[in-house]
């Protein structure tokens, strides 16, 4: 049976409930009770849509890493069309994955919920990697194509620019939260441009 318009609504719905509650109390306040209040909606319809807490949690999670990829998607959608080097294309993804501001503390705080539970579930676990799997493929993929067009050497090898890429970057998002006072987006994205420049050394000849 085909899910409906409704039906995606709801669990959308429920899945901010959750980014709100972990956001605001952590992730012990994710109840089944505690979501339906916050929500809005009685605790069967909670339960209708979701039977574990795990499975909300999932929810959320995916809800949150698709709002993040889409935003990632959108600069680089802007920086193709108009001809930009793929350095400052990521340059201004990856700052997309600090959180430099309330929207992206929230999404920090329900990510970071989300790997402190795979420690517990598999299932959850297997998703985590697939998700931080991703982020290193797409990171090698764009050393890839700056390798075709010129911004990076020939001889460099885009898995390991890419794994010290990402680990870079989860590294100062987890900086920038634990201390919010110096949580400064021109010097957060500085410290991304200056990682990306030992990477990306050459200029782009694909436009020129």
């Amino acid at each position: 049976m085909p899910r409906t318009a409704d039906h995606h609504e709801r669990r959308r719905q429920i899945a901010t409930a959750v980014c709100e509650l972990i956001s605001h109390h952590g992730l012990d306040a994710v109840t089944v009770a505690r979501t339906a209040a916050t929500a809005g909606i009685s605790v069967g319809l909670v339960q209708h849509y979701f039977r574990t807490k795990d499975d909300m949690l999932l929810h959320a999670f995916q809800q949150v890493t698709t709002q993040i990829r889409d935003r990632v998607n959108a600069h680089v959608q802007a920086g193709a069309r108009h001809h930009r080097p793929i350095a400052g294309i990521l340059a201004e993804a990856m700052t997309e994955l600090l959180p430099l501001d309330a929207v992206r503390r929230t999404e920090f705080r329900v990510t970071r919920a989300f790997a402190g539970r795979t420690l517990d579930v598999p299932a959850l676990a297997e998703v985590d990697v697939r998700t931080a799997r991703a982020l290193r493929d797409d990171l090698a993929q764009a050393i890839h194509n700056g390798k075709e067009c010129g911004e990076v050497a020939e001889d460099l090898a885009p898995r390991p620019a890419a794994v010290r890429l990402a680990a870079v970057t989860e590294g100062l998002a987890m900086q920038v939260y634990r201390t919010p006072e110096t949580a400064d987006e021109p010097l957060a994205t500085s410290i991304i441009r200056s990682e990306l420049a030992t990477v990306f050394t050459g200029e782009c000849h694909q436009y020129t």
